[in-house]
């Protein structure tokens, strides 16, 4: 998965041959790299064609969940430099990932990665709603962090108390 994680662009973006994939990596390897490229060539067009994308996805998922990760990873690591595109491409990989790749990544389980594909998304897919909304509640934020840090020992202590073993309380603040 690791090593398909790092070739996942290498049949798009050079003149390497999948074919060369599977030779020097294996078939595994190949299988996922494919799969991942196949699932890049996916464009959001609206919503009309959301259901159809989705699809795509899910087929992909049911072959090998590994694809879908490696390609709501790879999403994440471009979202880090949407900045230098376009403010029109920037918007459409935003939205695209705000309605594709956040909500199959949500309905894996993966909160933390929903959370950090969605933040990354909004201030290019939402530009004015994410300058109001920071302002808002910025200071706010900060604040619940804190007292989620604070009262986390005294729940942990209360569960213990009562007689309820815990290993681990998440808390978290709301994402913007």
């Amino acid at each position: 998965t690791i090593a398909a994680g790092l070739l996942h662009d290498v049949v798009d973006d050079t003149e390497i041959t999948s074919k060369e994939i599977k030779k020097n990596f294996g078939k595994d390897i190949a299988f996922l790299v494919e799969g991942v490229s196949k699932l890049g060539k996916i464009k959001y067009r609206g919503k009309e064609r959301y259901i159809e994308n989705l699809r795509k996805v899910f087929l992909a998922m049911a072959r090998d969940l590994r694809v879908i990760l490696i390609k709501l990873c790879d999403r994440l690591h471009n979202l880090e430099t949407i900045k230098y595109l376009s403010r029109e491409k920037a918007k459409r990989i935003a939205i695209e990932t705000l309605e594709i790749y956040a909500p199959i990544s949500f309905r894996l389980g993966m909160r933390e990665l929903t959370g950090r594909l969605e933040d990354a998304a909004f201030l290019f897919a939402y530009p004015y709603e994410y300058q109001q909304l920071t302002k808002q509640v910025k200071d706010k934020y900060e604040q619940r962090r804190k007292y989620s840090d604070k009262i986390k020992p005294i729940i942990l202590k209360n569960l213990r108390k009562e007689g309820v073993q815990s290993i681990e309380i998440y808390c978290r603040s709301k994402r913007y």
